[in-house]
Formats: structure tokens, C-alpha cells, sequence
């Protein structure tokens, strides 16, 4: 699959879907794609990396704890946008 990296627009190819989409994986291994050969793997930060249109990978692939707003608002018995990040335990 291809990215673009952030902070130079390189192109950069990505073999693993399976690392690229486990939240607890922060970092994934790709190749530049640049020039007739092909480039020595290297370790790129995920949060480091847009899909070519420029969107940002999605939430659950970087950040293991994204549902946990959710979860406390599920056991609190609170309405979306109710609670806001206060809460007060389980």
C-alpha cells in the first residue's frame, strides 16, 4: 500500500497491512519510493503517514485506547456530548 509521509511527501510503501492497521504497533516498516532501485526498508512513525488523497490513517490504526471516551460514557450511562472528558468512575 502506499502513504505519504508528512514532513517530506515522499512516497513510501508499505508491505504489512497486518502492522499497519494493530493499534499497539506505533511504528511500521516501509521503502521509499524513489529512483530505479528499490530502497533499504526503514522504520516510519505512523502518525507520520496520509493516504495519497491526504487523509489521515484512521484512529484505530495508531491509537489503542480510541473507544475508551465511549466506554466510559456507555458505563456511565451518559448521552453523547453530555459528559464531555469529565467522569466519574466505574
Amino acid at each position: 500500500m502506499l502513504f505519504k509521509e508528512i514532513s517530506t511527501s515522499h512516497l513510501i510503501e508499505v508491505a504489512d497491512i497486518v502492522t499497519l492497521s494493530n493499534p499497539y504497533e506505533l511504528t511500521v516498516v516501509g521503502r521509499y519510493l524513489w529512483g530505479e532501485e528499490v530502497q533499504d526498508p526503514e522504520v516510519f512513525d505512523k502518525t507520520q503517514l496520509r493516504f495519497l488523497s491526504g487523509e489521515e490513517l484512521p484512529r484505530c490504526w495508531h491509537d489503542s485506547r480510541y473507544r475508551d471516551r465511549e466506554v466510559r460514557r456507555l458505563r456511565c450511562g451518559t448521552r453523547a456530548g453530555e459528559d464531555g472528558d469529565y467522569y466519574q468512575g466505574a
